[in-house]
């Protein structure tokens, strides 16, 4: 007879690493403590969710402080997606920006734009300033937003636009990932 088409699903050896609030925090908070825009760039590339690689490329151009909107192109081929920026945030990158309305968001003193890997280090030696135990680097960050959001209630077809993930079995990780939406769940089925 016909096999049956069931696939062997992967199953992932740990959870999803993530930041704790607070860590998350400590980090942003540390990062402002430092001289320049390290505060600021930290806290754009954690509340944006962008891959290192996108954030390192994105332009004063794909800012739109009116709408509080970034644009974010995909390097390999895929589609450009807008991420929401919170008020606040917009605000700092507007003032941050000042009269500069060309080049990289973020660049270095001569108009370079950062490489992933000065990215890696940037978030490496604060996390360390930081006192935060785990490893901690850009890709962390992401992770650490999606599931924020997956935990407070966003709908997974909107993490998936925001993260910019072609596929929803890509986003469905984070689901899978999370202790605190089980507890959740499970808290508000059985207290019923």
């Amino acid at each position: 007879g016909k096999a049956l088409g069931v696939k062997r699903v992967k199953v992932r050896k740990r959870a999803i690493q993530r930041l704790s609030r607070d860590e998350e925090q400590r980090l942003i908070q540390r990062a402002y403590r430092d001289k320049g825009e390290r505060g600021l760039l930290i806290k754009a590339l954690f509340q944006t969710g962008a891959r290192v690689s996108e954030f390192v490329n994105i332009k004063v151009e794909d800012f739109f402080l009116d709408e509080a909107m970034l644009l974010i192109t995909k390097g390999k081929g895929g589609k450009s997606r807008y991420v929401p920026l919170l008020p606040e945030l917009a605000q700092e990158l507007r003032t941050y920006l000042g009269n500069r309305t060309t080049g990289y968001l973020f660049e270095t003193n001569r108009h370079l734009p950062y490489s992933p890997r000065r990215i890696q280090q940037i978030v490496k030696a604060t996390a360390e300033k930081a006192k935060i135990k785990k490893r901690v680097y850009p890709h962390l960050l992401r992770h650490s937003v999606a599931t924020t959001l997956l935990e407070r209630g966003m709908p997974i077809e909107q993490i998936q636009k925001f993260l910019g993930h072609a596929k929803l079995e890509t986003t469905q990780v984070y689901a899978e990932s999370s202790p605190e939406m089980i507890k959740e769940s499970y808290r508000r089925a059985l207290a019923e």
